[in-house]
């Protein structure tokens, strides 16, 4: 009687195992893998996305680089065109304070030439008495 107990016991050990396995794979395993494998699928769908907005902002930064760049040679442009119009509007103002001066000192040359010619004939109008108070001077020593 007591093998009998003891193999009722093991039989419904074993059905009991086998249930609880049953019970367990469809209850606790199966959605235990299923969320494993979900999450592993996820996981790698966000790899995937992460490595694509890395090459997208490859892309962008080069692009910005790019702009940058555009940037620059259109500043480094501007540059050049605004000094060349500085150099000519000071050229201008040069070349307009030089016509002025040129103008003022042939006026002066005029006025000069004038008064000199003026003096040479105050001079030679003077020339008869510078004589006379030579002759004078000379005839007292």
């Amino acid at each position: 009687m007591n093998l009998d107990i003891d193999i009722a016991l093991l039989c419904s050990t074993t059905l009991l195992f086998l249930f609880l396995l049953v019970v367990l794979n469809k209850i606790l395993y199966k959605p235990l893998l299923d969320f494993i494998n979900n999450r592993n699928s996820m996981i790698q769908k966000d790899l995937e996305n992460a490595s694509q907005n890395a090459d997208d902002v490859s892309v962008y930064h080069e692009e910005a680089n790019q702009i940058i760049l555009d940037a620059k040679n259109k500043a480094a442009a501007k540059r050049i065109e605004l000094l060349a119009s500085a150099r000519a509007d000071a050229n201008k103002k040069l070349d307009a304070k030089k016509s002025k001066l040129e103008s003022e000192y042939s006026e002066f040359i005029k006025t000069l030439e004038n008064e000199k010619a003026e003096l040479k004939n105050a001079l030679r109008s003077q020339m008869p008495l510078f004589r006379e108070a030579l002759k004078a001077k000379l005839g007292k020593i």
